[in-house]
């Protein structure tokens, strides 16, 4: 982590939800969201929140690091229509360690979307994939001793 990693750092994105984007999408093996109304699915709306976060840190990390969502804490208080454009604002807020705390403020042209708090965590991305593959190896896999 470089030094200029610390609270303060801020980033703003500008999101045109499309359709895809919408509740029918999110998992469409489920027949409960499809049946929902084409909205911003809260789910996608995480993903947007944290792509904001990341570009907050643009050139703030060492080469070979990276960062992961650990904790959202978000509310999501209107429905935004395909079309319509979220506008996402995150501000690191606090930093303890490798912990990293984003405070959120979301909305589009009619209202508040979403307001809150996201951590994400500093990791080596190297010992990171290590670490996956090991838990992915046929030993590690929970069913591996037993008969298929």
């Amino acid at each position: 982590m470089h030094a200029s990693l610390r609270p303060g750092l801020a980033a703003r994105l500008d999101y045109v939800v499309p359709v895809e984007r919408t509740v029918p999408y999110l998992l469409p093996e489920s027949d409960h969201f499809a049946a929902m109304p084409s909205v911003l699915a809260t789910g996608y709306l995480v993903g947007i929140v944290e792509w904001t976060c990341m570009r907050a840190l643009d050139g703030h990390l060492e080469d070979g690091e990276q960062t992961l969502g650990v904790h959202v804490d978000l509310s999501h208080e209107a429905p935004t229509p395909p079309g319509s454009i979220l506008t996402v604002h995150a501000e690191l807020s606090a930093v303890d360690g490798r912990q990293l705390t984003f405070t959120i403020h979301a909305h589009d042209d009619a209202a508040t979307v979403c307001r809150g708090t996201h951590r994400r965590a500093v990791i080596d991305t190297e010992r990171f994939h290590t670490r996956l593959r090991a838990r992915t190896t046929p030993s590690h896999h929970p069913n591996a001793d037993k008969a298929g």
